[in-house]
This record gives C-alpha cells, structure tokens and sequence, in this order.
C-alpha cells in the first residue's frame, strides 16, 4: 500500500507539524464550541484533507463530538473507511458549476441517516465559479442546525470576501524539513527498511514542507534503493548533486581554482542547470545557519544575489550551462572586496597595537604612509600615497572608457593621471593638449557618468591643469595641496571634532592616524621649506 494511505493520520494526535490546528479544534469539540463551516487552507499535503475526515469523524463518534474519537463505533469504522453516507466530499474542481451547488443545496435539506450532523467537505472550493459562490452563500451563512460544512484550499485569496466573512478560517502552514525527516524515519523503522540519515534528509528537503510530497519521494526511493535507502541512491533518483560535491565547489571558489570550477560545470552537463543553482541556494542556506567559519554572511549574501540572478536569467531562455558557469566565476570575483575588507580591518588592528605599543614621541609608521612627529613637537610632517584601492577603481574607470570607445580610453589614459579620492572629490591631473583636449571636452558627460557609477553619484571632480604645477616649479604636487594649510600657532590646539579642510588630512588613514595622539599635546604647524 502506498505509504500517504497506509499512515494517514486517524486522530488528532496522530497529525503531524499542525500543532495549532490540532489543539483549536480539539478544544472546540470539547467545550461544544462549534461552527457550521470551517475553511482549511494550506500547502499541498499539509494536512488539510485528512484534519477534515478527522473532524468529521469526531463529529459523527458515538461518544462525540469528541477530540478522540473512538474508532471502534460503527460511524468512526465507516468514516475511516470513507464509506459514511452523512460525510459527503466534493471536489471544487471538477465539480465547480451552479448546478452542482444547486444539487448539494438539495441535499441540506434531509436530515443525516445514521449520525447526528450530515457534514460536506468541498476541496479546492476556490475553484467554484462566481455563481456557484452566490449560490452557495445563504446556506453558507444560514444552514440548517444538523448541516456542517469544511472548506479546504490552497489559494484562499481567490475565494470572495463574502464566504471568507462566514467560516472559521484555518490556516495550515509548511511543515518543518525536521519534523517531516523525523515522521519519514519513524515510518521506516515500521517497515523495517535500511536508510542514512542524510538520504532521509534530502527528502524531507526535496518535500518543500509538504509531508504528501516527501512520502511519495520516499516511496519511490524504497523501490529504486531494493535493499537500503542511502545518499548514492536518492541523489541519483532525484537526479541531484550530492553535498560533498556542492562542498568540494565552494571550497575550489574559496581557492579561486579555476580549472577544477570548470572541471565541475564539464562534469555536471548531464544535470539541469535550475536544478545546480537551487541546489548551491539551498546549501548556502545549510551553511549560514551552521556557522561556517569558512564562510561569512558578506560572502553568503553575495553568493545568494549571485544565484539569484542566474536564475533570472535562466527564465528568459538563456543557456543553462553558460549561465551556470558565468555565475560560478562571479562568485569567485565577488570573494575581492571581502579580501579588500579584511586588509582595512587587519590594518585598524594594526593601529590599535601601535597606539598601546609605541611612544608618542617616536615614529608611528602607517600602511601606505606615516605621521612623523618631533620630539620638540614644533613640527608635523605628512608623507600619504593614494591608496591602491582608489587607484584600481581609476584603473577600472579607464578599462571601462576603453570597452565603450578605444579611441577615448587611448586618449584618457595618455593625458589624466590619477592625483587622489578622499570626502567624495575625485582629483587628476590632466596633460591633455589640442584634438585631445578637444576630445575630452565632447566626452565629458559620458566620462563623468562612469565617474559616479565607480567611485559614487556624489563624486566631484577636480581637475588639476598641469601648468599649474609648472608656475612654481620649487614646489612639487603635496607641496601645492599643502600650501592651503592654516598655520597654526603654538597655542593652538587640535580639537577633538574639528573638520579638517586640507585633502590630506582628510584621507583616511592620516585622521586615523592623529586620533591615536592626545590633542591636547600634538600641535599642527605649516611645513616650512628649507
């Protein structure tokens, strides 16, 4: 006997994953609080028929209405065979017109044969026409005392406000991964049959929260598996990836091993592409709520969006393995920023020691620069190169010119060099003369655009002209920026909040840099040329 059939539960307490369905009905029939139409909705084998053939039954018992029946009288024996003249079941789908209510109409009206309620079970009623609702809805509301009336549905939003104002509403919701592995290997160990846990896993995963579903995998892992239902023989019937090779993958991205990534898309072409990506989803889910150190929730969200958006693609026909792959290599790229993260926090670590380690008065060197200061304290003096992070996205900038028009990116690369990227302005220095010049003047908006797609919509240029540079030429570029310095007076002292105006002093790493110094005891004065 098929499985579904041979433990469909008998009782209440025999229902499984519906904990609040079962404890309000059950203290409804015991405190003789009853209505006369309920409305069961759910996912599909969640429960929602056989909590109605159970209801009915405990309607219906000898010693009811009752939450236990007692399967020995002669209703509860009928209505466990589906056999009881008073419990008429209906199927909203293929019984759906007028005539068909008209004709269950009729039949409130006689009283029950044997029982004491005549009770109509109406499945998938949300496939009723309109006019069947309004034909339904007086005796809905109005129904004589013996006639009790439950609704069952997996789309209760299509059923008209007006039935919904007149039912007691039940909403059953998906069943657990583990509640339903757990009832899987309960029914195993009845039949006395073989299995691995992860097996069982797998289909209790694959049921979607629908107990119904998983039995039926379950039985057809029985038959394919003859002797023990383990991992090889499940994965192979559902036709998926086992979780050691998913595993293997994310560790070869975590490795940026590019051949083995493409080594596994060559290997798993017998497979369906939708299949691969939900099967990394769900598996990705598997490791955030295991806490894998391996994995962050930066890299797992990045992951997901990644995922997320192959199967976009694959819904608009795209090839299924091209999509799988590019999907894997973005995944690999998107492990960069993370290393990029890692370095500023490793670097702010760093800088937590030095302000514990080393003196005030000694040399406090910094990643990419360093903040010299005196013993005298009568003198500060900045040394900051751009960062590498900036540079690359200047680098990105001209990559991207050059993709949309090479001529531009030739010419962009010649003339404008990459001066710094702090507080949102952009700085370069351009060389550009003539025709080039000319160029990219024409190209401005469109140079401006990728701009603020890379470093941000609220970017500003500055533009640094290069005979700028040459009308003093004693000085060098940090010496021009340095020139707006305010000279400060010995008397003066840093404050805590102050906005510092200088490009310098507003980089990162230099504010970072004086917030390790007591202000109180470090003054800031013009460089002062020798």
């Amino acid at each position: 006997m098929v499985l579904a059939r041979k433990y469909r539960p008998k009782s209440f307490e025999d229902l499984v994953g519906q904990e609040a369905v079962r404890i309000t009905l059950s203290q409804a029939l015991a405190n003789n609080r009853l209505s006369y139409a309920y409305l069961f909705s759910g996912l599909r084998g969640s429960g929602k028929t056989s909590t109605a053939r159970i209801f009915a039954k405990a309607l219906l018992c000898q010693d009811g209405p009752t939450p236990s029946p007692c399967q020995k009288c002669l209703n509860c024996q009928m209505a466990n065979e589906n056999r009881h003249i008073d419990i008429i079941e209906m199927d909203g789908a293929s019984n759906r017109g007028i005539d068909d209510i008209k004709e269950l109409i009729e039949h409130t009206k006689y009283k029950p044969s044997i029982g004491r309620f005549k009770i109509f079970i109406i499945d998938e009623v949300h496939m009723l026409t309109i006019q069947a609702f309004n034909a339904l809805l007086k005796t809905l509301e109005e129904p004589p005392e013996f006639v009790k009336f439950i609704l069952a549905t997996t789309d209760p939003l299509k059923l008209p406000a007006t039935i919904l104002s007149r039912v007691q509403h039940f909403r059953f919701k998906k069943i657990p991964q583990k509640v339903i592995q757990s009832h899987l290997e309960y029914i195993l160990d009845m039949e006395k049959i073989e299995y691995e846990k992860e097996a069982i896993s797998i289909i209790a995963r694959s049921g979607a929260g629908s107990l119904r579903d998983a039995l039926t995998l379950l039985d057809q892992a029985i038959v394919y598996a003859k002797s023990k239902v383990d991992i090889s023989t499940v994965t192979k019937m559902l036709g998926v990836i086992e979780p050691f090779v998913l595993d293997k993958l994310l560790e070869d991205i975590l490795k940026k091993d590019q051949d083995a990534i493409l080594e596994f898309i060559s290997q798993s072409s017998e497979y369906e592409s939708e299949m691969i990506i939900d099967e990394l989803i769900l598996y990705t889910k598997e490791l955030l709520l295991k806490r894998d150190p391996r994995f962050s929730p930066i890299i797992l969200d990045r992951f997901f969006r990644i995922l997320a958006e192959a199967k976009e693609l694959l819904h608009f026909g795209s090839d299924g393995e091209f999509v799988l792959g590019l999907s894997l290599m973005k995944m690999v790229e998107a492990l960069l920023p993370f290393e990029i993260d890692q370095v500023i926090q490793d670097l702010e670590e760093e800088l937590k020691i030095d302000k514990i380690s080393k003196s005030l008065t000694k040399e406090t060197k910094l990643s990419k620069g360093f903040l010299e200061v005196s013993k005298d304290l009568k003198k500060v003096s900045l040394e900051v190169e751009p960062f590498s992070i900036e540079k690359e996205k200047f680098e990105t900038l001209i990559k991207k010119l050059e993709d949309l028009d090479k001529n531009l990116g030739e010419v962009f690369r010649r003339n404008i060099e990459f001066v710094s990227f702090e507080n949102g302005k952009l700085t370069w220095k351009s060389k550009a003369t003539g025709d080039e010049k000319k160029l990219l003047k024409n190209k401005w908006i469109l140079i401006r655009t990728f701009v603020q797609d890379i470093f941000g919509l609220e970017t500003k240029i500055i533009n640094l002209q290069q005979e700028n540079l040459h009308n003093k030429p004693h000085q060098n570029l940090k010496e021009v920026q340095n020139s707006s310095l305010e000279e400060k007076t010995p008397k003066d002292l840093i404050p805590e909040k102050e906005k510092l105006e200088d490009p310098i002093l507003n980089q990162p790493m230099i504010k970072k840099a004086i917030e390790l110094f007591d202000p109180k005891r470090v003054r800031i004065r013009k460089i002062e040329q020798k």
